[in-house]
């Protein structure tokens, strides 16, 4: 039993970095909207493509423009911690 705990223990932690590197993604995703990039940059559409559909899955579901200020990536980043937390908790009963 001990080896397959180890497994989904290891899973757990690859799940948790795929997170945390979401959760960075969001974050820089969220600062060049500042900046306004190039939108024909293929790093900048990489960035878009992958967040775009967590944005407009929170969107569907919760006002997040205030005043123009979107606030999508603040209950993405909120939501991915609060998984973590879970998550991190979940492995570490283990």
């Amino acid at each position: 039993m001990s080896i397959l705990v180890e497994i989904v223990q290891g899973i757990g932690a690859i799940a948790l970095g795929l997170i945390n590197v979401y959760i960075w993604v969001v974050i820089i995703t969220a600062l060049l909207s500042f900046v306004n990039p190039d939108p024909f940059n293929p790093i900048v559409q990489f960035l878009y493509r992958i967040t775009n559909p967590a944005y407009t899955l929170v969107r569907r579901y919760v006002k997040t423009n205030f005043n123009g200020l979107d606030l999508a990536p603040l209950i993405i980043i909120i939501g991915l911690q609060i998984i973590t937390v879970l998550l991190g908790a979940l492995l570490r009963a283990l």
